[in-house]
């Protein structure tokens, strides 16, 4: 055995530029599983990485929906004249600083939004039905909504103005927590990645131990040994992270498509709802992308720093040894 790799000294330790052959096996099957791995790893982080931005982007848009409008809520009540109540609250919010517009959702508005649960062909005077007034707002500046709020009970005592606060803050609250956890799940399969890379290449050095130890040993530099596994590690990593990644695109890609072609449907209806077009846009692909890079390159240090540590452990042995 150690004539054999005498015999392939000349060419391996020449120069870090000069290599007949390489010190880890190209493909063998321990590389192909870590490949394998990788590419699973990536695909997951793709996910999370991808779902975090549709979700962030998609609690942006509500937020931004819901800040726009208010809504006042009339309470049917004796003697009360929904008609007038309603032209007084669009008189009160159209005199305020900052509305845009205010707008009575007639009678067929309200019946389609009750039609779910009590039918169709309502008649909503034989019904205590709450009448609503939709008030566009001025994002960029915004009205007082206390002092509004106040003007529009003064004029209509059984009005009530909802500027949705309680919505926005849990819509926040949401995000936060989705993002955070999104972080949380990317870290850990990372963490996974590093570990499972220490491994791989702990197997690659015990399966060329004699190889590695007499190069170590005649005076071969570390960083040579170093940059071999690292260059094959990074090859690996990086065609790993592409394939996951490709496929995590693939599927948001698919999956968006799909949304938009049935926009018809409960299925997608509901999916619009939650997701919007289920598109994670410029923002998410270029975050896969990045994911793919940063894969590709954490392989190769992790690898790289295994290797060091290896050999410096082998220092620490070789006298005893002798």
């Amino acid at each position: 055995m150690i004539d054999r790799v005498l015999s392939r000294l000349p060419a391996l330790a020449r120069s870090a530029g000069a290599r007949a052959a390489p010190i880890v096996p190209p493909g063998n099957v321990a590389g192909r599983a870590l490949l394998t791995v990788i590419a699973i790893m990536t695909f997951l982080a793709s996910l999370t990485v991808g779902a975090v931005t549709l979700v962030s982007d998609t609690a942006a848009q509500w937020q931004s929906q819901i800040a726009r409008e208010v809504t006042v809520q009339i309470r049917p009540d004796e003697g009360l004249d929904m008609g007038a109540a309603l032209s007084r609250v669009q008189m009160v919010a159209l005199s305020t600083h900052g509305i845009l517009s205010a707008e009575a959702m007639d009678d067929a508005a309200t019946s389609r939004l009750l039609e779910p649960w009590l039918g169709e062909g309502l008649k909503l005077d034989d019904l205590p039905v709450p009448r609503l007034v939709i008030i566009a707002i001025n994002e960029d500046d915004p009205p007082d909504f206390a002092a509004l709020g106040k003007a529009i009970r003064d004029a209509v005592p059984q009005a009530s103005l909802d500027d949705h606060r309680a919505w926005v803050s849990r819509l926040v609250s949401m995000a936060h927590a989705t993002v955070w956890t999104g972080i949380a799940i990317l870290a850990l399969v990372l963490v996974a990645t590093v570990l499972t890379v220490v491994f791989a290449t702990r197997g690659a050095m015990t399966g060329n131990r004699h190889i590695i130890e007499v190069l170590h040993f005649v005076g071969a530099r570390g960083s040579f040994i170093a940059a071999e596994f690292q260059r094959h590690f990074l090859k690996l990593g990086l065609i790993g992270a592409l394939a996951g990644g490709a496929v995590a695109l693939c599927a948001f890609y698919l999956f968006g498509r799909w949304t938009a072609a049935n926009q018809a449907t409960p299925e997608a209806d509901q999916i619009s709802a939650l997701f919007g077009s289920f598109s994670i846009g410029w923002t998410g692909y270029g975050g896969v992308l990045l994911l793919i890079v940063l894969i590709g390159v954490l392989t190769a240090v992790t690898s790289r720093v295994t290797v060091i540590r290896q050999l410096a452990a082998i220092d620490m042995l070789s006298p005893v040894e002798a």
